[in-house]
């Protein structure tokens, strides 16, 4: 890992040199087989258990295409503005790995389905950044090496590796940039922002569940720089597999300050692959990176060609979903957010959940008081992302509704939130299990109130004389009575009432 004495300081990073990055970002789709054969697309399972001939490279096992892994890469294609390939076909790029089996990956080469599109990227304060994307392409992922032994868990100091074949062959759409310039001391903001920007597009499409914890989602960040005076880019290294937004930022960040001190030292920068580590923050080497050449590239000879038809790409060009950009812009404009409202519901990732209650009943300040406020604290409280709490949208919204027809106070219906984060069912079922009802009966409150009125019998007077303030003290005792399942406006004007 190279230390921190060999990093320049941002600023003067920023003054000498010129950023550019490329962004290549994996996405693995969730259909329900893998890409050249009939095997399940799950994550995890036992070991080798998710296999077959063909994702095993056995000699004789013939691959063939998963159509609804080409249209997947349709839709993101046209979604990112891209032109749609008439005729492209697939290649073997040739590497020896332990976790490719066949030892050549299925991928596209000169011939992508999808090329020449863009993404507007929007920053935190408001500025947008257009990134121009190369190609999205379709491949095959690899299978998963497991090192065991060792601190780092890499091959490096391991006892031992371990191959799992079960990732071997799951579809791929590879995205990848075109140099990405001008964005200066902004390239690490930019690249996160892109990233995310990808994954909300790429879920609204719903052709990958983006985790980008289970790798579904994987950014290979390309960073050089050049001096202010150069004409030509600089040598770039690729920071492999990335799994979050933030690390991306600073991957970014790192290479930027790490090869500026390398290259006012007098050195040069290596192309190689490097690998990021999550504790540090910094990049270490891994392998020198190949040339295309290197990849010995040529058609794959079991897979005919793809030829989509206009009017195929037309008919999924209308299946294309309210993109999240178009999302945005609607609700601002419905419910009357400012841009730094806006932005916070977007970088908290609580946009689309808020959209989705609104959707199924609530109101836009309804949905917003939960997905801003509380479930945040719940999701802290539980080490989740707030996408990943247990409860849905429309369930939000069925808990709204039970507080707007009286049946839930607002502390009863945390209550029943709380329960179905833990699991417990429904909302409907929680009340009725719990038995949380608000206690509606008037005789029953009545009850109540006369109990507290005369188990506080200076209380009492004392709203007598007209200090009508101190009903506060017999309402808290009749809610802690109903165990707060009463109506407290209700109790306050029976309290008043009793006493005038």
């Amino acid at each position: 890992m190279t230390s921190v004495h060999e990093l320049m300081d941002y600023a003067e990073v920023i003054e000498r040199f010129d950023p550019v990055l490329g962004l290549e970002v994996h996405v693995e789709l969730h259909t329900s087989t893998k890409m050249f054969c009939g095997c399940a697309n799950l994550f995890g399972g036992e070991p080798n258990t998710h296999v077959c001939p063909v994702c095993l490279g056995l000699p004789g096992a013939l691959p063939a295409v998963n159509g609804k892994a080409v249209e997947s890469a349709i839709r993101i294609g046209l979604a990112l503005n891209c032109e749609i390939a008439e005729w492209c076909r697939f290649a073997r790029k040739n590497y020896f790995y332990p976790d490719m089996p066949k030892n050549f990956q299925t991928s596209q080469y000169d011939e992508p389905i999808a090329f020449n599109g863009w993404l507007d990227v929007l920053l935190d304060d408001g500025e947008v950044v257009r990134v121009e994307v190369e190609r999205a392409h379709m491949e095959e992922d690899t299978g998963k090496s497991l090192h065991v032994g060792g601190a780092t868990g890499r091959i490096h100091g391991a006892e031992h590796s371990l191959l799992d074949y079960n990732r071997a062959g799951v579809p791929l759409i590879e995205i990848v940039t075109k140099p990405i310039t001008g964005t200066g001391e902004r390239a690490p903001e930019v690249a996160r922002a892109y990233v995310s920007a990808l994954r909300d597009l790429l879920k609204a499409l719903d052709v990958s569940d983006v985790r980008m914890d289970q790798g579904s989602l994987r950014c290979d960040a390309n960073v050089s720089l050049m001096a202010k005076d150069a004409t030509e880019f600089g040598t770039r290294t690729e920071t492999k597999n990335v799994n979050s937004l933030r690390s991306v930022e600073r991957a970014v960040r790192f290479e930027m300050t790490r090869q500026a001190a390398v290259l006012a030292a007098g050195g040069s920068i290596t192309q190689e692959t490097r690998h990021f580590d999550e504790s540090t923050g910094g990049t270490s080497s891994g392998r020198t990176k190949e040339t295309a050449e290197d990849y010995r590239y040529f058609p794959e000879p079991d897979l005919v060609p793809i030829a989509p038809s206009r009017e195929w790409v037309e008919e999924l060009r209308g299946t294309l979903p309210e993109l999240p950009w178009e999302l945005r812009r609607r609700v601002q404009q419905e419910w009357g957010l400012t841009d730094a409202e806006l932005r916070d519901l977007v970088n908290t990732g609580a946009l689309d959940l808020v959209a989705a209650t609104v959707a199924a009943g609530a109101t836009p300040v309804e949905a917003r008081s939960w997905w801003v406020s509380y479930l945040p604290q719940q999701a802290n409280n539980r080490g989740v992302e707030l996408v990943g709490l247990a409860i849905t949208p429309a369930q939000v919204a069925r808990v709204v509704a039970l507080v707007n027809s009286g049946e839930l106070t607002n502390k009863l219906a945390r209550e029943v939130v709380n329960a179905v984060l833990d699991g417990e069912g429904e909302p409907e079922a929680v009340v009725e299990a719990r038995g949380l009802k608000v206690v509606s009966d008037d005789s029953a409150l009545e009850l109540a109130v006369d109990e507290a009125l005369a188990a506080q019998p200076d209380v009492a007077a004392k709203i007598r004389d007209g200090k009508v303030a101190a009903a506060g003290a017999i309402v808290g005792a009749v809610m802690k009575a109903t165990k707060g399942q009463a109506d407290a406006k209700r109790v306050r004007e029976l309290v008043i009432a009793r006493c005038s």
